[in-house]
């Protein structure tokens, strides 16, 4: 099946601009891609901050979040595409 450029675009556009939350975690596993919250620009970790304490979805437009990764905070936190 051959997607068109212009389903593509807007396919990358609507990923680009999607929401994460961050889920509490227990454990992590060793292949998994772990971020201290000390290594986030300004704008990631006041994101990040409202994520876990009004327990809200984040734009991934504001954040360099990636889903899948584990970022260290008070507890670990996954980014899960929402």
């Amino acid at each position: 099946m051959n997607m068109a450029a212009s389903e593509l675009r807007r396919r990358s556009a609507r990923l680009e601009h999607a929401d994460v939350r961050l889920e509490r975690v227990e454990s992590v596993t060793t292949n998994a891609t772990v971020r201290h919250i000390d290594q986030f620009d300004s704008e990631t970790l006041g994101a990040v901050y409202r994520a876990v304490s009004e327990d809200r979805p984040v734009s991934t437009a504001e954040t360099d979040l990636e889903p899948g990764e584990v970022i260290v905070f008070t507890d670990y936190y996954r980014v899960e595409r929402v």
